[in-house]
């Protein structure tokens, strides 16, 4: 399983951003897909995510501020999350996590690449 994350930035508070996240590979079945958050010195903390029901879930710092939405192309599924109302408490390098099926890997999380999101106050 392959994860490439995108979509991170530089954005003033009152703006918006959208993070991508692509995986592609061997995965026969995606369980879940989760966007993680880290900020120096703290520990990984789970922002949103969305099972394989469609179900989601999201952190209070970010509810009805943030938005997940999960489709699939050309063998490829993806994740994304639209951030509206960003304010200087969101900046952090968001990871993308997928926990997945596949035949070498079994069942496991995979980590993208952390994308950094800043946000001027």
């Amino acid at each position: 399983v392959q994860l490439q994350a995108s979509g991170g930035g530089l954005v003033q508070a009152g703006g918006s951003l959208t993070l991508s996240c692509a995986a592609s590979g061997n995965i026969a079945t995606i369980n879940a897909m989760n966007w993680y958050r880290q900020t120096p010195g703290n520990e990984r903390e789970l922002v949103a995510g969305i099972g394989s029901t469609g179900r989601t879930n999201y952190a209070d710092a970010v509810k009805g501020r943030f938005t997940l939405s999960r489709y699939n192309a050309e063998n490829t599924a993806y994740l994304e999350m639209q951030m509206n109302s960003l304010n200087p408490e969101d900046t952090a390098v968001y990871y993308c996590n997928v926990f997945a099926f596949s035949p070498t890997t079994r069942w496991a999380h995979t980590w993208g690449q952390g994308t950094l999101v800043t946000v001027s106050s």
